[in-house]
């Protein structure tokens, strides 16, 4: 599959926007004292992390 130059754009600001929506989420989950919200931001980390690695799949 081949992209053009406006979706490879594209895929490079959804794939900086995942990296910055995990690094904030592991953040929050990391100042968390209740157990039940923590693992809910590390679910929403893990979530932009795997559609993170799917975006950048196109990129092969």
């Amino acid at each position: 599959m081949t992209v053009n130059h406006m979706e490879l754009q594209n895929l490079r600001h959804l794939i900086g926007s995942h990296a910055t929506a995990e690094k904030k989420l592991r953040f929050y989950a990391s100042q968390c004292q209740d157990a039940q919200i923590k693992q809910m931001f590390d679910q929403a980390a893990q979530s932009a992390t795997d559609t993170r690695n799917k975006l950048m799949s196109f990129l092969q």
